[in-house]
Formats: C-alpha cells, sequence, structure tokens
C-alpha cells in the first residue's frame, strides 16, 4: 500500500523516457483568499473614486440626501433643476449646450456608446498596434457632444500619425454607426473672443485648452444630419463684411463664413448640384455693398444668361453672349488691376475697398466654356492669360475671380492651383475630389463622390491654409427671391465709371432680337503697354499730330 505524498515536496514519477516534475503545492486559505480579493476591489473602486471625482461627488451627496430627506428630498431638486434647465435652453440654447447638455451628454456616449466598442472599433480599423507581444490601443481622453455632432479626442499611440486616422476616416464613421466622420489634427473649433472683467482669467483658461497637442487627434462625428433642411436666404448685412461673408450652414448648426478678402474662390460641382446656390449666396451677401458703390460685380455667364440674367440689375458689367465682350471684360478687369498696383505700390500691401475705389469681383459661371471649349483658339489663349494675369496677381489689389466649372481637370482648368479657397459640391468621381480640394482631400473626409440626391447646395469647403475639410450646406435663393434682391439693391447708375481711369472701351452685347451681326477677329492680345511709354507715345502722336511712328 502506498503512503500519502507529503504536503509541500516534490514529487518525480517516470513513465516510459519521460520524466515529470511536479513542484510544490501551496494551498491558501479561504480567509486569505477572501481579504485579497476584498483588497483588490477595495483599491480598483478608491482608484476608480480619485479618476472620476465629479460622479463620486455627486454620488455621495444624493446618498447623503437620500438618508437625511428620503425620496422627496432627490424628487424637489430633480424638478426644480429641470424647470431651471428649460428655462435656460429656452433663453439662450448655445450656451446651454456648451456648458450643460454638451458636457452630460458627451460624458454619457463616452461611457455607454464608444468605449463599449471601442477595442473592436480600433482593432478592425487597423489603428491597434503590437508592442511586446501586448494590444496597445488609441486612449480615448474625452467625448464633447453639441446639437448634431461628436468630438472625440484620441491619445495616438506612439508611433501613429493624424494620417493614419483620416486614411480610415470612413471606417471609423461606420464602426461607430455614423455616415460621415472627419479627423482633424488641430481642435476643430478656434478659442473664443473673450471680453469683460475676467477676461484675462478666461484667456488663461482657453490658452490651456486650446494649446498644441501633438500626441492627440481629433475624430468629429455627425450624430444628426443638420443639413437635410434646404437652408433660407442669410439676412443682407448694410455693409458686407469681406473677412466673414455668411454663405451656409455648418454640420453644428452655426453659419459658415467666407473670407473673401485678398483670395479667388473656386467652386466645382456636376450638374444639378448647387453651384448657383454657392454663387447667388454670395451675390446677397454683397448686395448692400453693391447698392452702396462698394462693390462691382462683373459677370459672365457663358450659359446665354440662363443662370445671372435674373439679377442684372445688381452687375455694374455683365457678358453673356458674345465671347468677344467676355475677353475684353477680362481684360479691363486686367487694366484695372494694373492702374491700381501702380498707385498703391509702395503704399500698402493689400487693397482696402472703399466708395472711391471699390472691390472688383469677377464671377464666371461654367468657366471652361472660356477656358476649353471655347472653339475659337485665339479667343481662348486672349482669355487664358487674362484669367492667369488676374489670379496670380490681382487678389492683393481687389480684382478678385470667383468661378465655377463642372470638370476640374489641368487640360480644363490649368491654373486651378492659384485658387486659394476651393469649394467641391456632388462629384462623379473620386479623383476630381482630390484635384479640387487638393491631394489627401478625399481622404480626410470630403466624399463630394458619394453625396446624395438630396444633397443639392451640400459640399466641402477648404480654406487657404486649413488641410482639414469641412461640410456646408449653401442657402438657396428662389427666383422671386432673386428678382426682389435685384430691385431693392440695384448697382449705382455710375457703376461702369471705374473703367474711366484706365481710359478703355468695351465691346458691346448684342440686343436681344436683334439681327445678329458678325464681329471681326481680333488678332492675339500681345503684352500690355506700360503707362509710362503709353504716355510718351501719345505726347509725341500730339506734337506731331498725326499718327506716332
Amino acid at each position: 500500500m502506498i503512503g500519502r505524498r507529503p504536503r509541500g515536496q516534490v514529487v518525480m514519477t517516470t513513465g516510459g523516457d519521460f520524466v515529470v516534475f511536479r513542484p510544490k503545492r501551496f494551498e491558501l486559505p479561504v480567509w486569505a483568499v477572501i481579504l485579497g480579493l476584498l483588497a483588490r476591489w477595495t483599491g480598483k473602486a478608491v482608484w476608480w473614486c480619485l479618476r472620476h471625482p465629479i460622479a463620486t461627488t455627486s454620488t455621495c451627496f444624493v446618498i447623503a440626501v437620500y438618508v437625511d430627506y428620503g425620496w422627496s428630498g432627490l424628487l424637489v431638486p430633480l424638478v426644480l433643476a429641470g424647470a431651471g434647465s428649460a428655462v435656460w435652453r429656452w433663453k439662450h440654447e448655445p450656451s446651454w449646450w456648451t456648458w450643460l447638455a454638451g458636457p452630460l451628454l458627451g460624458r454619457f456616449r463616452q461611457a455607454f456608446v464608444y468605449r463599449r466598442v471601442w477595442r473592436e472599433a480600433m482593432t478592425l480599423c487597423g489603428l491597434a498596434s503590437t508592442y511586446d507581444h501586448q494590444t496597445v490601443l488609441p486612449e480615448l481622453l474625452s467625448v464633447r457632444s453639441d446639437q448634431a455632432l461628436d468630438v472625440l479626442t484620441i491619445r495616438m499611440v506612439r508611433g501613429q500619425t493624424p494620417t493614419d486616422f483620416q486614411r480610415v476616416t470612413a471606417n471609423l464613421a461606420y464602426a461607430f454607426g455614423r455616415r460621415y466622420a472627419r479627423v482633424y489634427s488641430e481642435r476643430p473649433d478656434d478659442a473664443p473672443t473673450r471680453t469683460g472683467r475676467w477676461a484675462w482669467l478666461l484667456r488663461l483658461v482657453d490658452r490651456m485648452r486650446f494649446r498644441d497637442r501633438p500626441t492627440v487627434v481629433y475624430l468629429v462625428l455627425v450624430r444628426t444630419d443638420a443639413l437635410r433642411t434646404i437652408v433660407p436666404p442669410f439676412p443682407v448685412p448694410v455693409v458686407p463684411d469681406f473677412t466673414a461673408l455668411p454663405l451656409a450652414r455648418r454640420e453644428d448648426l452655426r453659419t459658415w463664413c467666407l473670407h473673401l478678402l485678398a483670395t479667388h474662390v473656386l467652386v466645382g460641382g456636376a450638374t444639378r448640384r448647387g453651384k448657383g446656390s454657392v454663387l447667388w449666396s454670395l451675390v446677397r451677401s454683397l448686395a448692400g455693398g453693391v447698392a452702396s458703390g462698394l462693390v462691382r460685380l462683373w459677370v459672365i455667364d457663358p450659359k446665354g444668361g440662363m443662370e445671372f440674367a435674373l439679377g442684372r440689375p445688381m452687375f455694374a458689367r455683365f457678358a453673356c453672349k458674345s465671347f468677344e465682350a467676355m475677353a475684353d471684360l477680362l481684360d479691363e478687369a486686367v487694366a484695372v488691376m494694373r492702374e491700381r498696383q501702380t498707385r498703391l505700390a509702395g503704399n500698402v500691401r493689400v487693397h482696402t475697398p472703399t466708395v472711391a475705389d471699390p472691390l472688383v469681383v469677377v464671377v464666371i459661371d461654367e468657366m471652361a466654356a472660356l477656358t476649353a471649349y471655347l472653339q475659337d483658339g485665339e479667343l481662348r489663349k486672349r482669355i487664358a492669360a487674362s484669367l492667369g494675369m488676374l489670379l496670380s496677381q490681382g487678389a492683393g489689389v481687389g480684382v478678385l475671380v470667383v468661378a465655377a466649372l463642372q470638370d476640374p481637370r489641368k487640360e480644363v482648368l490649368p491654373f486651378r492651383d492659384l485658387f486659394p479657397t476651393r469649394i467641391a459640391l456632388g462629384l462623379t468621381e473620386e479623383s476630381q475630389v482630390d484635384m479640387i480640394l487638393g491631394d489627401g482631400a478625399r481622404d480626410r473626409g470630403a466624399l463630394a463622390d458619394q453625396m446624395p440626391r438630396w444633397a443639392k447646395g451640400v459640399g466641402y469647403v477648404i480654406l487657404d491654409g486649413t488641410p482639414e475639410p469641412m461640410r456646408v450646406r449653401f442657402s438657396y435663393l428662389t427666383d422671386e427671391q432673386i428678382r426682389d434682391m435685384a430691385r431693392e439693391y440695384p448697382a449705382p447708375a455710375d457703376a461702369a465709371d471705374i473703367l474711366a481711369q484706365v481710359g478703355r472701351e468695351t465691346a458691346t452685347e448684342p440686343i436681344r432680337n436683334a439681327r445678329p451681326v458678325p464681329l471681326p477677329r481680333r488678332s492675339a492680345a500681345g503684352p500690355l503697354i506700360p503707362d509710362t511709354l503709353l504716355n510718351l507715345l501719345n505726347r509725341d502722336t500730339d506734337k506731331r499730330g498725326g499718327e506716332p511712328r
């Protein structure tokens, strides 16, 4: 009979050619196991309370009130708080979302929506890394919510860049059950302007909140699509602010404003995608300056006036039928630019619009009709030369170009890189998104080629120096609203007098229903003569009483 093995000894057995070693086995008493588990759970609870002081304090307060006053002590404060919250939202909803509803909703969604599927989403989207045989995930730091968006602040794994997140933007959106998402390398909103007695303290807080954080990336998820409804026209400012012209509604229900001063704007989109909404929204935002003489709108409509003829009283110059007249209009814009360069050189670097020296905005619809589809080769080269001069030199002297087109290829628009401000509406191909907004724009969330059918006037905008796209919807003006605007804000009768400063005449537009008269073909325009040389030639002509030699 084999005796019982003593406790704690090493036992060696043999099984054929194998030798099995059994280590010592220690058996803890039950009371020691229970104490160890209690200590472990207590430590985790204390650590959780230290990491969540607000939740801990609130829970202790609720328990204390319940112990002292019972259920009535809990219900009365809840009713009063609900009534105060309702009044706050009724009086000033933006601050209610900023300071109360947004933080509470963000905390709730962080705990019960995003953390629940965080590991699965990061792993399947390819953002999880392996280090020392362990899986390392990006860390979800916080969630900030508002009426329509969730902004997730994420600490990247060491070695990752925002580009890694931008490549899988669409994957992240659908991983969290949303259709639209964008990734920002910097905080997507700007620091507010602080005024008042405590402004210095709030600015110090904002300096910490909006500090540069290279290890953090921001993922914006569209929770409620606020762009499904048509945006009504914005009020017309009496004096337009050229650094903030209201044109569209953003996804967070705020107004997107265009910085028009010293820039050119390119609008790209397929047919029936709302390019007219962009152009008419811009015209409406400038209507107050048009009526006062602060702005001159020079409009080219190669479609025979089908788009802009309704607003003809607002335009200082308008060409819609004769390509010769369109070329003359662009040449005159170059002449105005040259005159201002000569006059402003050495005084200022950026033109400031005034009634005496207004801002000239050249609006061109269907630009490809002038740069690629025009059959007259010499006239096409002449137009391209004028556009190249305006786009490369006109922004600083207040001669701006706003152009719309359907085909953004280089052979159609060879100088598209000269437009600092880009707007992409619904497009037909993935490659066209990067053609308009720049390389990598689609990876950063500009899915203009996936625009649904209802999204007319919805597009993505990119400003000069800002790589991340923004999704907006431009306001829509009916034909009757355009007619009313044209009657209320007509251009002054002497709006075309700006041409007098350069002493040039223009080709007249053919009268409607009149018999067409063939225009003589001009030779290709040569380089512009400097003003000093032109004055010498004119002086020589006056002395000789004849033609200059």
